[in-house]
């Protein structure tokens, strides 16, 4: 792999990290892990669309996404953050006293944001 440009390896980077966000995504809506139905819907749905952006990307059809995929996972991310935000501050079922955040949601929502920032930047190099 030592040939591999910037480019390619940030689409590398960008894959792993958004077919592992798709996967956890999937895994915690089926699991139930969310704390609101709505939520889980939300992640279940996002989760197989960031799966799929993320197997897209070790393919030729990578090509085709040309400068949106950078956007397209600061988009994920957002979302991501953003349903935990709701779901952290939102009125929890009766079986739990608070609401709190999923660690491992926000951290890989973390990384796909920032590998999204890394890939709008890389297009101006």
């Amino acid at each position: 792999m030592a040939g591999l440009s910037a480019t390619a390896d940030t689409r590398l980077y960008a894959s792993a990290i958004a077919i592992v966000s798709g996967i956890y995504s999937i895994a915690a809506a089926i699991t139930g892990m969310g704390s609101m139905p709505m939520s889980d819907s939300l992640v279940l749905a996002l989760g197989v669309v960031v799966l799929l952006h993320g197997i897209a990307l070790l393919t030729p059809l990578a090509d085709r996404f040309g400068r949106a995929s950078g956007p397209l996972m600061v988009v994920w991310a957002a979302i991501m953050l953003g349903n935990q935000a709701v779901s952290a501050t939102s009125a929890s079922g009766p079986m739990i006293d608070g609401s709190s955040w999923d660690g491992g949601m926000v951290a890989i929502a973390v990384l796909m944001l920032a590998s999204g920032l890394i890939m709008v930047r890389g297009r101006e190099m």
